[in-house]
C-alpha cells in the first residue's frame, strides 16, 4: 500500500504541554488554522460544536496493546483500537470541542485533548445525528476519585450544557451510585428523580436512562431533591438534606448533606 501524505492545517495553542497534565474535565485552547486553509473556515460559527483531528506528535507509535493507566492502572490490558489512548501506530487524536468565538483564523475552543504545538490535521462539524444516546462499551473505573469527578463532570456539563448548582448535586449523587453499583449505564440500572429540571436532566444524562426501550427513567417535578437507583433486589435512595452552597459541594463528604438508604 502507497504512504499517505497528511498536510496539518493548523496548530493548538494551550497552557498545557505534557500530555499527562491535560485535565479530563473542560479547559479552553486555541487552535490557528494555517493561511492557506483560511477560506475553509466560511460560516463554522454556525456549529456549537467541532470534531477536531489533531496529530498527538508526543505519543508513542509503536503500541498495540496497553493499559489505561491514566483512568486505573489495575485495568485490564486492551487492544489500543478499542481505547483512546495517544499512542498508536497512527497516533491521531479526536476531541469533541466547544466552539466559543471565531476570531479570524483563531478558533477558540473549550475540551480540546491535545498539547501545546499539536498539528491540526483536520476540523469536521458535530451534527445532532452523531449522538447514540446510550451507547455500549467497557466500563473503566478511575482509581482516583477526582478523576471519576472530572469524568463525570465533562459527561454531565455535555449533556446539560450549564453549570448550576444542581449539576453539582447530581455529580455527587451519580459517585454514590457508581461506588454501589459499578457502570452507570447499564440496561437493568433503573432510575427516578424528584426535584428540579437541572437535576433530572443530568442524572438522565449521566446514566443514559430513556424513558422507553427499555423503560429505565422516571421523573416528578419537586422541591424536594431525591434520586432512587433499582437493580433487580438492590436499591438506593439518595436525597438532599440541606442545601449547601456550590463551593461547600464540592469540599463536603456525602453524609454531611445527604441521606444515603441501601436495600
Amino acid at each position: 500500500m502507497d504512504a499517505l501524505q497528511i498536510t496539518p492545517v493548523g496548530i493548538v495553542h494551550s497552557s498545557y504541554n505534557n500530555p499527562e497534565t491535560i485535565p479530563m474535565q473542560s479547559h479552553t485552547a486555541t487552535i490557528e488554522i494555517l493561511p492557506a486553509y483560511v477560506q475553509g473556515l466560511l460560516r463554522i460559527e454556525a456549529h456549537s460544536h467541532l470534531w477536531i483531528l489533531s496529530w498527538f506528535h508526543k505519543a508513542r507509535r509503536d503500541l498495540l496493546r496497553t493499559v489505561p493507566g491514566r483512568v486505573n492502572a489495575n485495568a485490564p490490558e486492551y487492544g489500543v483500537f478499542g481505547l483512546r489512548a495517544a499512542g498508536r501506530p497512527n497516533p491521531i487524536g479526536l476531541s469533541l470541542v466547544e466552539l466559543i468565538k471565531v476570531e479570524k483564523n483563531i478558533l477558540h475552543v473549550r475540551g480540546l485533548d491535545a498539547v501545546d504545538g499539536s498539528p491540526v490535521v483536520d476540523i469536521k462539524p458535530y451534527f445532532e445525528h452523531d449522538i447514540i444516546f446510550s451507547p455500549r462499551a467497557p466500563y473503566i473505573m478511575p482509581q482516583d476519585k477526582k478523576i471519576r469527578y472530572r469524568i463525570l463532570f465533562k459527561q454531565a456539563y455535555n449533556h446539560h450544557q450549564e453549570e448550576c448548582r444542581d449539576l453539582q448535586l447530581a455529580l455527587r449523587m451519580a459517585m454514590v451510585a457508581e461506588d454501589e453499583f459499578g457502570k452507570l449505564n447499564s440496561p437493568e440500572l433503573i432510575v427516578s428523580v424528584k426535584g428540579s429540571g437541572c437535576l433530572a436532566d443530568t442524572i438522565q444524562g449521566l446514566f443514559r436512562a430513556r424513558l422507553a426501550n427499555p423503560a429505565r427513567f422516571a421523573y416528578l417535578e419537586s422541591t424536594k431533591s431525591a434520586v432512587n437507583w433499582t437493580n433487580g433486589t438492590k436499591k438506593l435512595a439518595v436525597s438532599l438534606i440541606r442545601t449547601p452552597t456550590r463551593e461547600e459541594m464540592l469540599d463536603l463528604d456525602n453524609t454531611d448533606f445527604l441521606k444515603i438508604n441501601r436495600h
